[in-house]
């Protein structure tokens, strides 16, 4: 016992569990503030206000949104089944969660010298957060699945197979963008990848790999966007044609759980489109101890690229869907990673 409590008062353990915690309330504070923010650009772009009543300019709407949710009716169909309706939703949501735990956001540090040694600013170092990043959010698919079909649905179970088809489709554009890096970098660990984009060419051109192979950087953006289930490609909820797709019979808590676990899903893969080809926190101007605010920037610039998409391009037809993801995406993806390898072997990067 007194092992265990001296573990526990170190230092590192002590920076560890703080880490932890701050980027748990993050997650999903970071899902509130992508509610309001998509509320606010949709407003702009359409010439409306959006929400303005609730705080000053409508920034406390996100938690009037959270009250309203927990205080609502929890229903459930009557021929429904009841272990898998109620486990599907916490499926979405903790898979979203888990996968920014191998994510870096800033440069190790010593926490201004109280850590005896620097320590990485992320939950988990793992050499292999590459292929952790991938297993964890393929996970996800099952929540809404699980949902499709548990719920006695015919519109529900459509959105699960809907969603189910999409991951298959682009998981393996996905996995092969992800696999370029990797082949450039000479690393599966996130951290090494982006100290592998430090510094510039000629003085002022950063090192990143969306400047080295733009082609992984488009294809792992548009499958992001299908991986996530987001517009255009939001066909497993698809309102027009399946009420709201695979959570038509979710309510009150359950049915918030499925956005929390979107938006989360959102803000993961653009940070970890950040450290694959935007240089994660390196950039200029700011001292390297400090370059969880590049993190930040970068991030907040992709997400505003969800939002900008979103309201700006047309839903696709389904076979429109499936039709760019195998005879567009994929076949992109396959002779970039063929280049790729091809100019590795070449010019020994």
């Amino acid at each position: 016992m007194a092992g265990i409590l001296d573990w526990l008062t170190t230092p590192q353990t002590i920076f560890f569990l703080a880490v932890t915690m701050v980027v748990f309330v993050s997650l999903q504070l970071s899902a509130a503030v992508m509610v309001y923010a998509e509320r606010k650009v949709s407003a702009f772009m359409q010439q409306r206000y959006g929400p303005y009543l609730v705080g000053p300019r409508g920034m406390l709407q996100p938690i009037a949104d959270i009250v309203k949710l927990m205080f609502k009716e929890e229903l459930k169909p009557k021929a429904a089944d009841a272990l898998l309706f109620a486990a599907a939703p916490v499926i979405s949501a903790i898979a979203a969660i888990t996968a920014f735990a191998p994510v870096p956001f800033g440069a190790s540090t010593t926490f201004f010298g109280l850590l005896p040694e620097p320590m990485p600013l992320m939950v988990a170092d793992i050499n292999v957060a590459v292929l952790v990043i991938f297993a964890v959010t393929s996970m996800g698919v099952y929540g809404i699945v699980l949902a499709g079909w548990s719920s006695n649905s015919k519109y529900s179970l459509l959105g699960g197979l809907r969603s189910s088809a999409q991951m298959i489709s682009y998981e393996l554009a996905y996995g092969m963008a992800l696999a370029t890096v990797v082949m450039i970098a000479g690393s599966l660990s996130l951290r090494e990848i982006v100290d592998s984009q430090s510094g510039y060419w000629f003085g002022f051109i950063p090192r990143w790999f969306a400047f080295i192979n733009p082609i992984s950087f488009f294809v792992f953006t548009v499958a992001g966007i299908a991986e996530t289930n987001r517009a255009p490609f939001d066909f497993p909820e698809a309102e027009q044609e399946l009420v709201a797709g695979y959570h038509t019979e979710y309510s009150s808590m359950r049915f918030a759980l499925f956005f929390l676990a979107e938006y989360i899903n959102m803000v993961t893969v653009a940070a970890v489109a950040v450290n694959l080809f935007l240089g994660g926190w390196h950039g200029p101007f700011i001292p390297e101890a400090y370059g969880w605010i590049w993190f930040l920037i970068k991030l907040a610039a992709l997400c505003f690229g969800y939002l900008w998409l979103r309201w700006t391009l047309p839903r696709f037809r389904y076979d429109q869907l499936m039709a760019f993801g195998w005879k567009v995406l994929l076949p992109a993806a396959t002779v970039n990673l063929l280049l790729s390898a091809a100019g590795v072997l070449y010019f020994g990067l």
